[in-house]
């Protein structure tokens, strides 16, 4: 008896529509499990009113993270100049002639930037760049520095210690005499804010419920957005640079309250087997929660290992990363990741940003684009998972860019179109690896863990400014590599197990094992979910 095409078809549709409902059953019934069995969640559930103070509060961050990294833009934008030509002189000199008596700045839009402070044109042009690069160098080092700090000595305490050095360099840097000190100071306010970046993600992720991580993750991506769209607000207002740095540092003085507000996470509390301030900790949370406190230390004693455990008292180290294979394979192509989200990101936010017209307008526009993508990511990875969002991000944008160096320079309405087209990818990928990572890692070594992921991602924004200046040997050739490394990214993710509604790796064994086979415990959940 044979079987029609349509009679094939609407058996292969029903087949679909059961393993979907297969899927979310079992994802359903893992998130049950994880937090019946999470001494976090089962204590003061996924997200509470305490979580979310916390989650605001720590949002704030981002303001500040996003003014010192962009700020650049408007403290070393593009100035004309003239030359000022010696007295008697018959003819016109080039503007960068040896012979010329100094030089008059156009100051209609800006009245001061580093750039007429210290002369940064003709052979020293290359200098403002040179701070950017030593800006984000400084992001480099902090991240590392503050991750390995982090999972040492706890998420709080660096936290503190990051915003008050970010605090003092950032306004320091506003009376900077020399531009060598400005670059210093300028370092160490990034080593600051890469700080500040880092470990409040970790301390977010580590007090939400993973039905919660999704949302959030990327939830807290959007003050940064929001930050790079009001810089061109403040730097409309204020044309000085060294007003603009202080009015951008300043605010900063509000974030040591997190002394005070800010806790420590729990989860690392457990882990490194303090169970009493653990305990204390998620008491007050539960009572704002509205939680019951009986059974929290209960909880802890019989889930948390012996304090004894080498296991549980071990501190991992970068090396843990890639001591075995599973952990190695995963650490590369994470990193891979957050490369593709520093070169791309970047390098395809200067394409945005050279379009002739209002700097201010310009750089508010290019801001502006991340938006929508950032919030369909919500959307997506609580959709598809983190795998397959980060695969069709890094697809959407590399595809996009590889468009652009096959349509010619006088289309630039189509440019430009399919340059936002991979600015919106990039919005995506770059919450997502956030989380992705932030999930990937065991708690001992996720700071580490995520502090070399990002360390990857500087790299590869120091080197997407090159990248763009490479349109002078072949236009081409500044998309095709735009291009060409995220869709290396989009198939190495397919080398990455799914991370949505599975429980935090813990320790280093936990981490290898994740992703390897499926548990026992998940198998039967499956064969009774398909009954």
């Amino acid at each position: 008896m044979s079987i029609s095409d349509s009679e094939e078809t609407s058996i292969g549709l029903e087949m679909k529509i059961s393993e979907r409902k297969l899927s979310k059953r079992v994802t359903e019934d893992v998130m049950k499990k994880t937090m019946e069995s999470d001494p976090i969640q089962k204590s003061i559930s996924g997200f509470g009113k305490w979580q979310f103070m916390v989650f605001v509060t720590v949002c704030l961050l981002k303001f500040p993270v996003a003014w010192h990294q962009m700020s650049i833009i408007f403290l070393s934008p593009k100035i004309d100049y003239s030359c000022i030509e010696p007295e008697g002189f018959n003819g016109t000199l080039d503007k960068c002639d040896a012979r010329c008596n100094g030089h008059e700045f156009d100051r209609s839009v800006f009245t001061e930037t580093i750039s007429t402070q210290w002369n940064l044109i003709c052979s020293q042009n290359q200098l403002g760049d040179t701070s950017q690069m030593i800006f984000m160098f400084g992001i480099l080092i902090g991240n590392v520095l503050f991750g390995s700090l982090a999972d040492k000595f706890g998420r709080r305490g660096p936290l503190v210690i990051a915003v008050l050095i970010q605090l003092v360099t950032g306004v320091a840097t506003a009376f900077a005499p020399w531009f060598w000190l400005f670059c210093f100071l300028r370092f160490l306010t990034a080593l600051a804010t890469g700080g500040t970046m880092l470990t409040s993600f970790v301390l977010i992720m580590e007090i939400i419920g993973v039905k919660w991580r999704e949302l959030l993750s990327v939830i807290y991506q959007i003050p940064f957005n929001l930050g790079h769209l009001t810089l061109p607000v403040f730097a409309y207002f204020i044309r000085d640079w060294r007003y603009l740095q202080l009015a951008l540092s300043i605010p900063s003085v509000l974030l040591i309250s997190y002394y005070w507000l800010i806790p420590e996470s729990p989860r690392w509390l457990i882990t490194m087997g303090r169970l009493d301030e653990a305990t204390k900790i998620l008491t007050k949370a539960a009572e704002m929660n509205k939680m019951p406190t009986d059974g929290i230390s209960k909880n802890i004693d019989s889930l948390a290992k012996p304090k004894d455990s080498e296991a549980h008292v071990k501190k991992g180290n970068m090396m843990d990363l890639v001591r075995t294979p599973n952990m190695r394979i995963k650490t590369f192509v994470m990193c891979f990741d957050w490369f593709v989200c520093g070169i791309a990101f970047f390098g395809v936010a200067q394409y945005v940003g050279q379009l002739s017209g209002n700097i201010f307008i310009n750089v508010a526009i290019s801001a502006a684009i991340t938006l929508p993508g950032t919030v369909l990511g919500i959307y997506c990875t609580k959709a598809w998972g983190r795998r397959y969002t980060l695969i069709a991000a890094n697809t959407l944008a590399g595809a996009s860019m590889l468009a652009i160096a096959f349509v010619p320079k006088t289309y630039s309405t189509t440019i430009v179109t399919l340059a936002s087209s991979a600015m919106i990818g990039m919005s995506i990928s770059f919450p997502t690896s956030y989380l992705y990572a932030g999930e990937i890692y065991p708690t001992v070594v996720r700071n580490i863990g995520m502090g070399t992921s990002s360390m990857i991602a500087r790299v590869g924004s120091m080197i997407a400014p090159f990248v763009v200046g490479a349109d002078k040997a072949a236009p081409w050739l500044p998309p095709v590599i735009f291009g060409i490394v995220p869709i290396i990214g989009a198939l190495l993710t397919f080398l990455l197990p799914e991370t949505k509604g599975a429980p935090l790796p813990e320790t280093i064994e936990d981490g290898e094992n994740f992703g390897k086979k499926i548990p026992v415990d998940t198998k039967g959940d499956v064969e009774a979910a398909g009954q």
